[in-house]
């Protein structure tokens, strides 16, 4: 198994964890210190020696942080993790606090009416954020000051730094050599006026140079940084033991090794002009250029825009991942009305379907197998403290993937597992007509996901509902299962370009009862003039084949336009899939993609 279900925290450390932090500050003559779910690399996950976050206060979501002052420590998260946060911090000594509905700045201003110096680690948070944060809180008397993290002063046992080997990544499965993107990234540095560029994101460097590792749980990246120069060469900075002669020789002449121990030295006597990013870069980095430059991570952009290659793989991986899925749903089907299973139970099973292949690397998540109320915790991740029956007659949400060589995928069924709820197939419906609606969208080139979140939840407006989450991400190459600079909510404005895959996963949750998401991966096609129009129109192609559960349907809610796509869509569920499972599956099926 991959996933494990032992609870990696608990709110009963909290308190004890807290204390010594503000002794701390005390010593320091501080009035706090941040911390943020982050390391030096800024990506969505991070190594267990960099859990601070979830080390000091107990709350394990993938987004958030904690502002510990001498008297009141708020917990930010926002709406994903609103209940999750109950109950897994001590709320005698943590208060949650919802983010970014209340910015930080405006809760130290009422928390320090005296003013105070807080500070922060430099390596653990973007220009940006502490540019915008220094000058909103200037004209209430509170500073900040850069310092050594404060919780590794306390953190006794903190974990090593990971150490797993750099593995290459063949061009049977990139699409592009690291050559050639090298030169095409440093030409466009070079037109940009840049002498060079300094990249701290693993996925960046992952995707420029043709590698993967595994120092990150479910994310196969390398912890690294690196330095592209206008010519195409790389300076990386790595740890020497992570590399071994075929790594060298996959990197070849146009990559300098350099032990990440030098990276700091290094980038104090880089000359000319040095590209940036002010987001995604910690601002450690950029006070130790001479001259820094603020620009985009060159790389973010056309890392996403995924070539033929990496599209037909993302293809056969999701076909492989559907077969997995639906022999589990079959299973599922026989097992639910027993009683006797367990969430834990639902989440090892699809582990296994998934492993049968033989080709899966990593889950590319933590399975989200959440049994009625638990279902409406949006992150929810299954421990041996959590693990609840699945009932019949409730709702299971079952949200997962797997990392191939050849793709990353990410779905969400919810299930019936016996008599359907009224409400429930009410709600589920509304959600389905909200997926449908941006699976059949037609879009001119400009348009961002900004510009369509709303598609995937107008039928929920409509009847009053909403959902605290964005409607799609980014998804990598078997790289990270979130990825930038695209996505569908309100705050992407990056607009679509041909080739970038998208979750599309609108939801509905009813706290304490149910959590309805519906879930698949869709790819950006080249933009084309619809029969009898003017204009050319990007569209979505569906990569994700897996029956959505009928039971849950209320046929006369859907109009016309939308049966049709189910039912076309079931159709192809039946063609791709049918002659890859066995007889019994194959009876399943068939009646799981009848026309509604």
């Amino acid at each position: 198994m991959h996933q494990n279900f032992t609870a990696t925290t608990s709110p009963d450390t909290g308190a004890a964890r807290l204390a010594a932090l503000r002794e701390v500050l005390a010593a320091e003559g501080l009035a706090g210190f941040l911390i943020p779910r982050a390391d030096a690399h800024q990506g969505e996950n991070v190594a267990a020696r960099d859990e601070r976050l979830a080390w000091l206060t107990g709350f394990s979501g993938s987004a958030g942080f904690c502002a510990a002052l001498r008297d009141v420590a708020g917990v930010f998260i926002d709406g994903r993790y609103t209940l999750q946060v109950r109950d897994q911090v001590d709320l005698d000594v943590y208060t949650p606090v919802p983010f970014p509905d209340v910015q930080l700045s405006d809760w130290l201003i009422d928390q320090l009416p005296d003013g105070g110096v807080i500070a922060y680690d430099p390596w653990l948070h973007g220009h940006d954020q502490i540019e915008k944060l220094a000058e909103d809180v200037r004209l209430h008397g509170i500073t900040l000051r850069k310092t050594d993290n404060l919780v590794d002063r306390i953190w006794t046992d903190q974990p090593d730094a990971p150490k797993g080997m750099i593995i290459p990544h063949p061009l049977e499965f990139a699409g592009e050599d690291s050559a050639s993107k090298r030169a095409r990234i440093g030409k466009g540095i070079a037109d940009d006026g840049l002498d060079a560029f300094v990249l701290t994101l693993p996925d960046s460097i992952c995707w420029l140079l043709n590698i993967r590792g595994s120092d990150i749980e479910r994310t196969p990246v390398v912890l690294c940084f690196a330095v592209i120069h206008a010519d195409g060469r790389v300076d990386l900075y790595v740890d020497p033991d992570k590399c071994d002669y075929a790594v060298i020789k996959h990197l070849g002449d146009g990559v300098d090794l350099h032990p990440e121990t030098l990276f700091a030295d290094h980038l104090k006597r880089l000359t000319g002009e040095v590209g940036v990013d002010r987001v995604t870069a910690p601002i450690a980095v950029s006070d130790l250029l001479q001259h820094p430059d603020w620009r985009t991570d060159p790389c973010i952009l056309p890392k996403s825009q995924k070539n033929p290659t990496e599209i037909a793989g993302m293809r056969d991986a999701h076909l492989r991942d559907a077969v997995a899925m639906v022999e589990f749903l079959c299973w599922l089907d026989e097992q639910a009305p027993s009683g006797e299973l367990t969430e834990i139970a639902v989440a090892e099973k699809l582990e296994g379907f998934r492993a049968q292949s033989n080709t899966m690397r990593d889950i590319s998540f933590d399975t989200i197998s959440g049994a009625g109320p638990n279902g409406a915790i949006v992150h929810y991740r299954v421990t041996e403290d959590t693990n609840r029956t699945v009932t019949p007659g409730e709702l299971l949400l079952v949200d997962s993937g797997a990392q191939y060589q050849d793709g990353t995928t990410d779905i969400t069924r919810t299930v019936a597992t016996g008599d359907v709820d009224p409400d429930a197939a009410r709600h589920f419906t509304l959600v389905l007509k909200g997926m449908i609606a941006v699976t059949r969208l037609r879009f001119p080139h400009g348009i961002a996901g900004a510009h369509i979140d709303a598609f995937a939840r107008t039928a929920l407006w409509q009847h009053g509902f909403d959902y605290d989450h964005g409607t799609g991400h980014g998804v990598g190459s078997y790289l990270g299962v979130h990825e930038g600079p695209a996505g569908i909510a309100r705050r992407y404005e990056v607009p679509f370009e041909t080739g970038m895959i998208l979750s599309n996963e609108p939801g509905f949750y009813k706290e304490g009862a149910y959590g309805i998401r519906i879930e698949n991966l869709i790819v950006v096609t080249e933009p084309s003039i619809p029969d009898g129009g003017e204009r050319k129109m990007h569209g979505f192609e569906t990569l994700t084949y897996v029956p959505i559960d009928r039971r849950l349907i209320i046929a006369n809610m859907l109009t016309a336009e939308e049966r049709s796509w189910l039912n076309e869509y079931h159709a192809e569920v039946l063609t791709r899939v049918s002659s890859l499972v066995d007889d019994s599956t194959r009876n399943w099926l068939v009646a799981a993609c009848a026309p509604h």
